[in-house]
């Protein structure tokens, strides 16, 4: 039996980033971590409606030297003691290194897919980078773009524009609601 899934990006959906010049950063140390307000919320109601919950973060620092992979790990872990967590799928590669993981690719979201038995088509991304939804949108998924304004490159189409992941989780659990009747 396949199952729906939340798919998450972790800096900027979960955990505040850091933001340089309009562009965000995932935080250096666990001692920076800080959570999103009304992210426990949000990923209770999703767990209450029959989400599997998988954190798909790229993390290039990692390959970039700037960050060690400990770090990502015990923020990682930090979270999953907070929150209800499912999964978490990490890609440590630049851009240079062209693996098929690294989104906007959505190589993260079919390896969560296949090891935990997720139905892409009915699953949703959220994320606060056009990446998030690039990926979410190739892997076949809706897609939620958490808007916070960043000098950057937009999405091109995202299903749903919102400004919080708690914002994200109302609208999604209304949708389900009005879906299944």
């Amino acid at each position: 039996m396949t199952r729906r899934a939340i798919f998450l990006d972790r800096d900027g959906v979960i955990n505040q980033a850091k933001v340089i010049e309009g562009k965000p950063y995932p935080p250096a140390s666990l001692q920076e971590l800080k959570l999103l307000p009304g992210v426990k919320k949000a990923l209770e109601l999703f767990k209450k409606n029959n989400f599997t919950l998988v954190v798909v973060s790229n993390q290039p620092d990692v390959a970039r030297g700037t960050t060690k992979l400990s770090t990502v790990e015990q923020i990682n872990n930090h979270l999953k003691e907070l929150l209800p967590i499912d999964f978490f799928i990490m890609c440590y590669h630049d851009n240079k290194d062209n693996c098929l993981c690294r989104k906007p690719l959505p190589g993260m979201l079919y390896s969560a897919a296949k090891e935990l038995t997720l139905s892409l088509n009915e699953s949703f991304m959220i994320g606060d980078r056009w990446r998030d939804v690039a990926a979410g949108k190739s892997a076949g998924c809706k897609t939620v773009f958490i808007d916070y304004g960043y000098n950057e490159q937009q999405p091109d189409s995202a299903d749903y524009k919102v400004s919080s992941l708690y914002e994200a989780s109302i609208l999604i659990t209304k949708e389900e609601l009005n879906e299944t009747g």
